[in-house]
């Protein structure tokens, strides 16, 4: 295991197109990091310079202390498993799995202890004399993961590898590699636009946008506590509600709304909306009622059997408890820390 860190990291493309801009980052030693953001934020791009291929126009990248800027992928004790798991269909799984220890002239009795190691943690030991054709995706990257073990890595890097799998089989192949991550302890950088991989995954994540670092912290962290307004509206299906006040923009997730007594809301400790609702979507357990608030879209998450006072169409008032608001600068989008009466103030005004 080791600890990876990039110091001022830039990455720049025909001179003066910069996809990475001074970026910091330190995990922990045997951590789980998401990097997030959408497609072209240069994620894939960070981690790339990581695992050394591609060479950083500026910075440093670290590992295990040791800077490792001019050291080859082979040197830098990592293994990575990519979007294509690239493996060989000619041979059969236990080659497969077999081709980096070959390749570093590992005994041939080492050879097999590896491979029936690796290959028991991810459940693939019964798999081992069929070719890639005979396997479904999640058993393929399940493969690519075995491929990558047995090299016993400091760090495994991760690039989008559960893209190829529909929703079904992502789930559980988001389930399998969570739980393989813990059993092995190793550090991982792990890149995906999926929120719900990052957030189901991840000790933390990184939510990038146009190269640079937005915000790092928990997955609780990165959606209750936003830093700004982009990673408030990244993060969330839907994201969240944000409300113009002043200068300000009070933000509040779907599920803060809740339905106002009749006659509104007289408690100090929560704040009233009118929300002139358009449509509702039924979706088994909640409904998602979508609507504006002062003429801005908003969206309120509430139980399936919640009867709303008024028809599609009409204006029903809902209530935020303080606690659950944040502030926003309208200009810069960035995250105010404000106290409880100034929230109060903001949004009432």
């Amino acid at each position: 295991m080791a600890i990876v860190e990039t110091r001022k990291l830039t990455k720049e493309f025909d001179g003066d197109v910069k996809v990475v801009k001074d970026i910091d980052i330190r995990t922990e030693d045997g951590e789980f990091l998401v990097l997030l953001g959408p497609s072209g934020c240069g994620k894939t791009t960070l981690l790339r310079m990581i695992g050394g291929l591609e060479h950083p126009t500026s910075g440093q990248i670290l590992i295990g202390d040791r800077v490792v800027n001019h050291l080859p992928p082979r040197a830098r004790q990592i293994a990575m498993v990519f979007q294509s798991y690239a493996l060989y269909p000619h041979m059969s799984v236990r080659n497969n799995i077999a081709f980096p220890l070959k390749a570093a002239k590992v005994d041939k009795v080492e050879q097999q202890r590896k491979i029936a190691w690796a290959a028991g943690i991810l459940g693939i030991d019964g798999l081992l004399e069929r070719k890639p054709r005979q396997l479904s995706g999640g058993q393929r990257q399940r493969v690519a993961l075995a491929r990558a073990l047995v090299r016993e890595p400091n760090v495994f890097l991760l690039d989008e590898p559960l893209s190829n799998l529909d929703a079904q089989r992502r789930a559980s192949a988001r389930d399998e590699l969570q739980l393989f991550q813990r059993e092995i302890g190793t550090t991982t950088i792990y890149v995906t636009h999926d929120q719900v991989e990052a957030m189901g995954l991840g000790h933390r994540i990184a939510v990038i946008d146009s190269g640079r670092i937005r915000q790092i912290g928990t997955p609780r962290e990165i959606y209750e506590e936003p830093a700004d307004t982009y990673v408030a509206t990244f993060l969330g299906s839907p994201p969240m509600n944000l409300v113009p006040r002043g200068d300000d923009l009070v933000g509040f997730r779907p599920e803060n709304f809740h339905l106002a007594p009749e006659g509104g809301n007289d408690s100090s400790s929560s704040l009233d909306f009118q929300l002139t609702s358009i449509r509702e979507e039924y979706l088994g357990s909640e409904k998602l009622v979508y609507g504006e608030v002062e003429g801005i879209r908003a969206v309120a998450r509430m139980a399936a059997n919640a009867a709303l006072p008024a028809p599609e169409g009409g204006t029903i008032t809902l209530s935020v408890d303080q606690a659950d608001l944040r502030i926003f600068d309208r200009e810069s989008g960035l995250r105010r820390q404000s106290s409880l009466a100034t929230i109060a103030t903001a949004a009432g005004s």
